[in-house]
């Protein structure tokens, strides 16, 4: 199912609880030209589609042509720097897949170190290592640094 734009701004509006003539007064149109948009009768210029992401809080990218799923349910595109990469399934050995998309954002590479965290209630999280070491080594740092003060 490709989802189109109309039907992310109207995901979106919902989500944001706004009504189509909230939205059309905060980038500048009528509520009848923006009732268009989401009924895909006609499509908003790239000013108005700025004007879009904007409000949501996301890219452009995203707006216009965001087809998030996980399983049957469609998701609405996410904010910008929040990323859905989609399902990934556990083998018998207890190994995922990382997605390309999310291999080519982060730099992961084969043979690369990740640190898996995990949150019992909410889930687990994988960081490059060197970042996580990084993050903890100025942890410590700081820490020593306001003791000695």
């Amino acid at each position: 199912m490709m989802i189109m734009l109309n039907d992310n701004i109207v995901m979106l509006r919902n989500i944001n609880g706004y009504s189509q003539e909230e939205v059309a007064e905060k980038i500048g149109i009528s509520r009848q030209a923006y009732a268009k948009w989401e009924k895909g009768e006609t499509i908003p210029d790239i000013e108005r589609c700025l004007k879009l992401a904007e409000l949501y809080d996301t890219t452009l990218d995203a707006l216009v042509k965001f087809e998030g799923k996980i399983g049957n349910t469609v998701l609405a595109p996410g904010p910008k720097g929040k990323h859905i990469f989609g399902t990934a399934k556990v083998n018998d050995r207890g190994q995922i897949v990382i997605p390309k998309k999310a291999r080519e954002l982060f730099g992961i590479n084969c043979g690369d170190d990740l640190v898996v965290l995990a949150d019992e209630a909410e889930g687990i999280a994988i960081i490059k290592a060197e970042i996580f070491e990084k993050r903890l080594n100025d942890t410590w740092s700081r820490m020593k640094a306001e003791i000695d003060e």
